[in-house]
């Protein structure tokens, strides 16, 4: 497997050289429109590339960037290679002497003891026409740590677009300037760039942002603020759907559940390191008396603290403590984005306090866990190993035998489960190294999961022990686990996988009753109690509107299913089965009949209540997501 990793490394590494190149060129495109812009960064991103530029007084929309593009592609021809040139604070400073965000960025660079390095981009020469001692034009200047093609001539002219525009605060910092922000999509064939492009076309539609309302599921408020969810009573039905599935499989491997405040003093977090690290995003409350307090961002010094409220034995261990609960974190307003990026999280978080030689078959229970509940929303998982980094220890708690160690079970873990996981060094937590599981979406979006962390540092740093055979205090671990994480960030995953069209277990409204009209009502509400009485979560429509109507508004509500209940099925005590697919998927042995309405014909089942019945109760129980 050491070459395909290897060969997909070297890939992404020319990918993003690419990408960084374009930067470039976009900046030079823009100065040649707009010769008062201030360039100021430009980096290099996982589908293309953007730039901050400072336009002054001039106003840049989304119609500005088609004569931009083709000014990029006006250039490209003329451009020959990336040259790198190491100058001195006197030149940089010189060269920049009209861009007050370069200077700063000289100053930031100097104040580190690295070095100013500047890359050109070569105007192409005719050497024969050229006298020998001519030097090539320079094109476009910048301040830049490296990491381009070595030849322009590498970059395809058709598999690169402008997306779109945005604003952006200089440096992330809301207190500076607002600048605008260009971004572009880069791919090494226009194949992959149009598959890219019909991707964010398909994503637009199914925008959690927009489905999210139009399905009734959540809303914001400006009285409450940005990044604070207001979840309706069919998106609440889903957070408890999913939680309780959670919870089902944890209970099923001995999870008991607990629960913590929502608010803290600050020595709890400056015992566990948390506030060094994270006090800038923290919602900060200072008591009359002149106490900190903060809001919790994260549970597990809580869950520590119930561990520690008394001597344990190893005969007790592992303890497994549950809690489905909210945590807050001070996000900037503009980086919130719907549900991805909230400032109220509901976390499905979990501890286990164990002996080291228990942390296997705990993590091995956790995975499986992680397994069953993905596999219900038709998610194939691959497990990454994020790892410390050796050379920057003081990032990370505790000694680096320590994390050798735990880094060690994490592997043995990943080969005993048979897999294979790409090792990311520097992402692990600053307490513990983690598996994360990515996953693929139906749009081929990479998204990060679940968590396992094992944590040999906290326990440490809380002195958290129990006592082993010889009745002595032996240090214990932690694992971290989070099944969704976040219940938030993935809900807003679910609903742009699905399209919105969650499957039956799912669904908030499983099944809608329609009585085509008034003679059929009293037999459509006995249906509905029926099925309501079942456990399936069922609505009837008994609106004066035509039948054609009703069905389309169901369909627009993207429900599973719905029953029609006419002359026929009052006569036989039956009901017809339809979905909101065309034609009707049967899942079970009777053969479907046509019916004919709402403007075409549509295929379905006419099912005694028993059969309907169980077969709705199995679809639910065996979880299809398809």
């Amino acid at each position: 497997m050491v070459p395909r990793m290897y060969n997909r490394r070297m890939l992404d590494e020319k990918l993003q050289y690419l990408r960084h190149s374009l930067a470039h060129l976009l900046a030079a495109a823009v100065r040649e429109i707009y010769p008062a812009a201030l360039p100021t960064i430009g980096p290099a991103t996982e589908t293309g590339f953007y730039y901050d530029f400072d336009f002054g007084e001039t106003s840049l929309s989304v119609e500005s960037l088609p004569a931009i593009e083709a000014k990029m592609r006006e250039l490209l021809p003329s451009w020959d290679t990336f040259e790198r040139e190491e100058v001195s604070e006197k030149q940089a400073r010189a060269h920049f002497k009209k861009n007050s965000y370069k200077l700063e960025l000289i100053d930031e660079i100097v104040s580190r003891n690295e070095p100013l390095t500047l890359y050109h981009s070569r105007v192409k020469t005719d050497s024969k026409k050229s006298p020998s001692y001519q030097l090539p034009v320079t094109s476009y200047s910048d301040l830049c740590r490296g990491g381009h093609v070595e030849n322009a001539n590498e970059i395809p002219p058709d598999a690169f677009s402008l997306s779109h525009i945005a604003g952006a605060y200089w440096r992330g910092d809301e207190k500076n300037k607002m600048l605008t922000r260009i971004y572009g999509v880069a791919f090494q064939t226009k194949d992959e760039l149009d598959a890219h492009l019909a991707m964010i076309e398909e994503a637009k539609k199914r925008d959690h942002k927009k489905l999210g309302p139009e399905l009734d599921l959540f809303t914001f408020s400006p009285l409450v603020g940005g990044g604070l969810p207001l979840w309706t009573p069919k998106g609440t039905l889903l957070r408890q759907t999913l939680d309780e599935f959670v919870w089902q499989l944890r209970r099923a491997h001995g999870y008991e559940r607990v629960e913590i405040p929502h608010i803290t003093k600050r020595d709890l977090y400056e015992r566990s390191g948390h506030w060094d690290k994270f006090k800038d995003e923290l919602f900060k409350i200072t008591t009359r008396e002149g106490h900190e307090f903060a809001m919790k961002p994260m549970n597990c010094p809580h869950h520590m603290q119930l561990y520690a409220r008394r001597q344990w034995s190893y005969r007790d261990l592992p303890q497994r403590y549950a809690n489905t609960t909210m945590v807050y974190r001070d996000e900037q307003s503009g980086e919130l984005a719907g549900l991805s990026r909230v400032r109220a999280i509901t976390q499905d978080d979990a501890h286990v306090f164990c002996r080291f030689s228990q942390a296997a078959a705990e993590m091995s229970a956790i995975w499986d866990i992680i397994t069953e509940f993905y596999d219900a929303c038709g998610f194939s998982l691959t497990p990454r190993l994020s790892l410390h980094n050796p050379v920057e220890p003081e990032k990370y708690l505790g000694e680096s035998e320590t994390w050798d160690r735990a880094e060690r079970e994490l592997r043995e873990l990943v080969r005993e489960k048979g897999a294979t996981a790409i090792e990311a060094i520097g992402e692990a937590a600053f307490y513990g190294p983690k598996i994360d599981f990515m996953a693929l979406d139906s749009l081929a979006r990479e998204w990060q999961l679940a968590t396992i962390q094992l944590d040999m540092n906290q326990p440490e740093r809380f002195d958290l022990t129990c006592a082993n055979e010889k009745g002595e205090r032996e240090r214990i671990v932690m694992i971290h686990a989070a099944i969704m994480g976040s219940i938030e960030r993935y809900l807003a995953i679910l609903i742009e996988h699905f399209a919105g069209e969650f499957p039956l277990w799912l669904s908030p409204v499983q099944v809608r009753v329609l009585p085509i009209s008034e003679p059929h009502r009293a037999w459509a509400r006995e249906v509905y109690e029926t099925l309501r009485e079942a456990g399936i979560r069922a609505e009837i429509d008994e609106a004066d509107e035509t039948l054609g109507r009703r069905i389309r508004a169901a369909k627009l509500e993207k429900l599973a299913y719905f029953l029609v209940i006419g002359e026929k099925e009052v006569a036989s005590k039956t009901a017809t089965l339809e979905s909101r697919h065309e034609p009707h998927r049967v899942h079970g042995s009777l053969a479907p009949h046509v019916v004919q309405g709402a403007g075409s014909e549509r295929r379905s089942d006419t099912l005694p209540i028993p059969t309907l019945l169980e077969r709705l109760q199995t679809e639910i129980r065996n979880k299809k997501h398809a």
